[in-house]
């Protein structure tokens, strides 16, 4: 990494997320998602990045799940990337913005039809009575939207976190760990610089 001239911190981990998907046996695209309420209680969970560059990176979930909720209370996020296969990662933190409309209109409709049909079916975070009453729930949607298109759903849509900060870590021998580190300027570009491990 620090013979990697890249003073974009975008450039890089696009860079870096190519070797990931080249190299990892399992969703490269796979991140720890980190989001607080109001009150500052902490939620970790993983989700899937769907889009990335200058403007931050993307997911998308129902807007009435635990970080929903928790996103409209307190709109700034971590996440973090971990590649085993490569030995690094990547964190991002920085402030939350929703996805206009029209994009995600765009992306749920490239999704699979039982990943719409599951969008609708699920109360997602809610507590559930039994599996049975979920699939019930699916086969109904089912029904509903037999023969047509599966909208969005009203509650369904995209969250993109604009970054404050991105820091690559490269794991090296005994620990001595490489640790680079953009911050962003008030008013546009990044001053970078190394971290200790």
């Amino acid at each position: 990494m620090a013979d990697d001239p890249a003073q974009d911190p975008f450039a890089l981990f696009d860079a870096w997320f190519a070797e990931a998907r080249a190299s990892e046996p399992n969703d490269p695209e796979a991140m720890a998602l980190a989001t607080a309420d109001d009150g500052g209680l902490p939620s970790v969970r993983m989700v899937l990045l769907k889009g990335h560059g200058p403007d931050g990176f993307t997911f998308y979930t129902n807007e009435r799940s635990h970080k929903g909720e928790q996103l409209a209370e307190n709109p700034h996020a971590a996440l973090l990337f971990h590649w085993k296969s490569l030995r690094r990662q990547v964190r991002v933190e920085g402030e939350v913005e929703r996805v206009p409309d029209a994009e995600a209109d765009a992306y749920f409709a490239s999704r699979g039809r039982d990943s719409q049909l599951g969008a609708w079916a699920s109360e997602q975070s809610r507590p559930l009575a039994s599996r049975e009453k979920f699939m019930s729930r699916f086969e109904e949607m089912k029904a509903r939207f037999d023969g047509g298109d599966v909208p969005r759903p009203p509650h369904w849509g995209g969250y993109r976190v604009v970054p404050l900060l991105i820091e690559f870590w490269q794991d090296r021998p005994n620990r001595l760990h490489e640790r680079r580190l953009f911050m962003a300027r008030p008013g546009g570009g990044w001053d970078e610089g190394l971290l200790y491990p």
